[in-house]
């Protein structure tokens, strides 16, 4: 019907311009005449146009739900949403978004573009996205205790590590020299990684990088092997953070290393940012030039990322920060994910967060706890954070074979180096994380059976060993139907169905 009455304009828009030269003619639509002369004829028809009756439809399947738009993607959003409902998560850089911070993350905000600054952007109509993202920034220094006159904080980096390569491109150039943690000693890809054979990440392609490392002995970052290798590498930028690390970072310390070879310092809190925000865990500000982190681990947000400079300490790199994240290194900002961002900081300022911050760790401490009890030795001999390190080389087993059978047995855990490991792929530990668990509502005495299924899950492991052999090709044939595999899965079932969860 759209296609005739287009087709019928056009038409009837071509006969009044041949002949309206010529005479002077009626048109009559309904009950309505309209008088058209060589003057008027456009006018009228743009009339007419205007009063023929148009059904406004989307010209896509826009407004069709999703179950029946694309039921193949549905079913795996539902299975995807069985398999977090009923596995024990235990990996530390997860945990559950609230209902409404997933609303906002699904909002119509997903649809505006809006490259630049608050107030300062390439396109128009984003009074709405300026309002958001302004409040974003404002929520994130009223949580952390920052002043505005003070700090700057940036909430469009997509993630931690792009945040982490922004603050790199704005304060070095490329060839400065940087620290951070070692990856086999806990720190992340991001923090300057390479190896042997090639420079793996970012930080390590553009820039010199020099690795730290942890005491072999304690499993505590060697802070006084930080500062002799500081003064003879001299580097411009130290790191202090940690992808798989236990106990209170020393952030003090730090900064006497950083200033004692004239370094700029660095805290990525990525995994603590929750923490810090709950006062559990020393904050890093008074001592760091920047701070960086995520926003879906402890801190329990979206997928995000977001980058803390000090004016006062950094007053020619402000500017230098905000135009690292764009134009150097990203496009327009998702606003879906800053409005997501901004809802979970208003949970985070609420008094609960702090309780909720504490049960994080409280549960930690019992885990690592029950754990030792069941002589699974536990890395540094405890937490003071999230996550709890096991070392699994008193039993022959790797962290990767541990990895697998918890994935058959509905329990999500990853891999994990320990001191003394030589390569992240074929790590001798596991890290597990408690908030996750947290959010579902679990307490310490929970961790009586979550110690009870670790267990299991190596004895398990050492029993298919012994039967195998020690090569995971051979490890994995028939796991799928080990009986006491099959058994354990049972049991997690049974056991975490009793935890509520948001759909």
């Amino acid at each position: 019907m759209i296609k005739i009455c287009k087709k019928l304009s056009i038409f009837i828009f071509f006969i009044v311009f041949v002949f309206n030269l010529v005479f002077t003619f009626r048109i009559r639509r309904k009950d309505n005449t309209l008088t058209l002369n060589r003057y008027s004829s456009l006018n009228a028809v743009m009339s007419l146009l205007n009063h023929t009756e148009y059904k406004r439809e989307f010209p896509l399947e826009d407004d069709i739900p999703l179950k029946e738009f694309d039921p193949e993607v549905y079913e795996l959003l539902e299975k995807e949403r069985d398999r977090q409902r009923y596995s024990i998560n235990l990996i530390a850089s997860e945990n559950y978004a609230s209902r409404a911070c997933m609303e906002a993350l699904g909002s119509i905000f997903t649809n505006k573009y809006s490259e630049g600054l608050p107030g300062k952007r390439y396109y128009g109509g984003c009074k709405f996205v300026d309002d958001i993202e302004t409040l974003c920034i404002k929520r994130c220094l009223e949580v952390f205790g920052l002043s505005e006159e003070e700090w700057g904080v940036n909430v469009q980096p997509l993630s931690g590590s792009p945040a982490n390569l922004a603050v790199y491109c704005a304060l070095l150039q490329p060839h400065d020299k940087l620290m951070g943690l070692s990856l086999e000693s806990g720190g992340h890809l991001t923090h300057g990684y390479y190896n042997a054979k090639k420079k793996v990440s970012a930080s390590s392609i553009f820039f010199s990088a020099l690795s730290y490392f942890l005491d072999p002995n304690t499993g505590l970052i060697d802070y006084d092997g930080l500062e002799k290798s500081a003064k003879a590498y001299c580097p411009k930028l130290i790191i202090a953070g940690a992808s798989t690390y236990s106990r209170y970072i020393d952030f003090k310390r730090f900064r006497e290393i950083a200033d004692s070879v004239g370094a700029y310092l660095m805290a990525d809190i990525a995994h603590i940012s929750g923490l810090v925000a709950g006062r559990v865990h020393p904050l890093p500000f008074e001592y760091c030039h920047v701070v960086t982190s995520t926003t879906h681990k402890s801190l329990k947000g979206p997928r995000s990322g977001v980058i803390f400079f000090n004016k006062k300490l950094l007053p020619e790199f402000g500017e230098c920060i905000n135009q690292s994240v764009f134009p150097t290194l990203q496009g327009g900002p998702h606003n879906n994910n800053i409005a997501a961002l901004a809802v979970q900081l208003k949970q985070l300022s609420k008094p609960e967060w702090r309780m909720y911050a504490q049960r994080i760790v409280d549960n930690a401490r019992a885990l690592a706890s029950e754990l030792e009890k069941r002589d699974l030795p536990v890395v540094t001999g405890g937490t003071d954070n999230h996550t709890v390190i096991v070392n699994l080389r008193p039993f022959g087993v790797t962290g990767s074979k541990a990895e697998l059978v918890c994935d058959l047995a509905n329990i999500s855990i990853s891999k994990s180096t320990i001191p003394g490991d030589k390569s992240a792929l074929n790590p001798s530990g596991i890290r597990l994380g408690t908030p996750s668990l947290t959010s579902r509502g679990a307490l310490p005495q929970d961790m009586i059976f979550v110690a009870d299924v670790i267990r299991k899950v190596v004895d398990i492991c050492v029993k298919v060993q012994e039967e195998k052999g020690k090569k995971l090709v051979d490890f994995k044939v028939g796991l799928d139907v080990n009986e006491d595999i099959l058994k354990l899965k049972s049991d997690v079932l049974e056991w975490i169905s009793n935890f509520p969860y948001i759909d």
